[in-house]
């Protein structure tokens, strides 16, 4: 009996029934008190329900039981990552590494994890593995971005749509449903809470579907305010979080989550409403047949793209993200002193997540510092480990270590003071800054680019486009590194860059977020007209122009 209850538990956590799933567990553990799988199960469905302090107690009662728990040391070290405790998290993947070395899940969270800690060494060995296995976004061309896509779409297996038509509706509006697992303190809530707020409601209506966590901040009490209706889907299954999008008559469905943390696209495969998109959250097509569009921009995605998309391409006129020109700052700009920065010194500056710095970004930046005496490289750094490691890898290039600088996370208002303090952001390579682009260039500090093949690697490009600054944009690290000397040395070429950038903050379309809703809303208004016509979605162009 207690196998059974915790086959179900197993069987209702991929349905996300997440609670009966704990509840079958701890039947199958009441059983079986030394029952390492069932307490293991346990501690995934409790991850899923962001309850992290118990999935960990969970996973180290399954451990003392079996130490040599592969998937419990996996979902161990999942769990710690999402603490915030990346040493502890790395040494959980190591260990699962250590009992099952084929085992491609944690494979893929070892080599994210050492990133994540700017820990690079052994990573080549092991490469190779990650792109067959796991189709890493920093890792993969398009074609192999598809492919992989197309692996994880195969997953889910939800039956054909069976919902009946939902009846027109007398007022004529479309009605927009936006899913997304990050309302919460997340790059993707910060870009689209202006978007969500000036819908025209004359013509659409806007519900928020939240399928993450609620973590209380100030941006998801802004958000829950600003849809017309906002439904919190954690504790629903896959089918009845569709059965709830499609009882609501939702007619366009946007994904904002896709396979990222937390993302819930089973809830699509379900086809809850009759058109279906995939936007923003996750940069790269989903291989899912069952999402008819993705919303990009002409330099993001080309139109001869197309191939390696599953979805038609949406071209917005302008730039594919959101952003606006009034944002809550800290009312104290920190002096460079008080930031550990030289009054005097150059500040080259690159606020991305560290997982996407690489050993060939490090080397180019390296040589920067080298070739400009004085200057420093700023760096924003989550635990003294990135610290230590970066400062190494420093050395061992001949670079002082002193000559990084790092700043602690902080609350974004006081991150937005701050940034305007660097001389120049540095953006990295294959995976390019995409919000944190946009924030640099609100804050008035220059961003240099270098845009590769793929999505991952052309937002900033797009986002400089949309800014008026497009002689920011490389498309070879050598000429991104020559640039980035010349533009540290030569007072003459950076002094008009951040003059135009300042004027251009209000009159080019980055940070015009009533036009760019306006785009998008014309965008979403052809999709509905095709469909309403009994056409198949086919790529589109928005024109500037179109219902402006």
């Amino acid at each position: 009996m207690a196998e059974a209850y915790a086959n179900r538990g197993v069987a209702l956590q991929g349905l996300a029934r997440l609670d009966e799933a704990v509840a079958d567990c701890d039947r199958a553990i009441a059983l079986r008190p030394d029952f390492a799988e069932a307490l293991n199960n346990r501690g995934v469905a409790l991850r899923d329900l962001w309850r992290l302090d118990e999935a960990l107690e969970s996973c180290d009662r399954a451990l003392a039981l079996k130490p040599d728990h592969a998937e419990a040391l996996n979902n161990r070290g999942n769990i710690l990552r999402d603490l915030g405790r990346f040493d502890l998290s790395l040494e959980s993947y190591e260990r699962a590494l250590a009992v099952r070395p084929d085992f491609p899940d944690a494979l893929l969270a070892w080599i994210e994890g050492k990133r994540r800690l700017c820990d690079w060494s052994g990573e080549g060995e092991h490469e190779w593995k990650v792109r067959i296995t796991s189709g890493l976004l920093s890792l993969a061309s398009s074609a192999e971005h598809l492919a992989y896509a197309r692996q994880v779409a195969a997953r889910f297996d939800a039956p054909p749509a069976s919902f009946p038509p939902a009846a027109p509706r007398s007022d004529g509006r479309i009605r927009l449903g936006y899913l997304s697992a990050d309302l919460r303190t997340h790059p993707v809530a910060f870009l689209i809470a202006g978007l969500i707020e000036r819908h025209d409601r004359r013509r659409f209506e806007v519900l928020g579907y939240s399928c993450g966590p609620d973590d209380g901040s100030a941006i998801r009490a802004r958000l829950t305010g600003a849809f017309d209706h906002f439904v919190d889907l954690r504790a629903a299954s896959h089918r009845q979080a569709a059965e709830r999008i499609h009882a609501d008559a939702v007619d366009i469905l946007v994904d904002l989550t896709g396979y990222t943390e937390h993302g819930r696209t089973a809830i699509l495969a379900h086809r809850p409403a009759p058109i279906q998109v995939n936007y923003l959250g996750y940069p790269g097509t989903t291989g899912a047949d069952f999402i008819d569009y993705i919303i990009v921009d002409r330099f993001l995605v080309s139109a001869d793209q197309q191939p390696f998309f599953s979805e038609r391409l949406v071209h917005l006129p302008n730039c594919y993200q959101p952003s606006e020109i009034i944002q809550e700052v800290a009312e104290r700009t920190p002096s460079r002193a008080e930031c550990g920065l030289p009054e005097q010194g150059f500040v080259f500056c690159c606020f991305n997540n560290v997982l996407k710095i690489t050993p060939e970004i490090f080397d180019i930046w390296m040589r920067l510092l080298a070739a400009v005496p004085g200057s420093v490289l700023w760096l924003v750094a989550a635990t003294p480990r990135v610290k230590d490691n970066l400062r190494r890898e420093a050395v061992d290039r001949r670079v002082a270590a002193d000559r990084l600088v790092f700043a602690a996370p902080t609350p974004r208002p006081e991150y937005l003071a701050r940034l305007g303090l660097a001389d120049l952001f540095l953006d990295t390579l294959p995976y390019n800054a995409g919000a944190t682009a946009s924030d640099a260039l609100w804050a008035g500090l220059p961003v240099l680019t270098c845009s590769g093949d793929t999505y991952i690697g052309r937002m900033a490009g797009a986002v400089l486009t949309a800014a008026g600054l497009p002689e920011l944009i490389t498309t070879s690290l050598k000429g991104y590194e020559s640039l980035a000397i010349r533009l540290a040395t030569e007072p003459g070429l950076l002094a008009p860059l951040r003059q135009r950038l300042a004027c251009n903050r209000s009159i080019m379309p980055l940070f015009d977020i009533a036009r760019f809703t306006r785009d998008l809303e014309a965008a979403y208004r052809q999709m509905h007209e095709t469909w309403q016509a009994g056409r198949p979605p086919s790529a589109f162009a928005v024109s500037p122009a179109a219902d402006n």
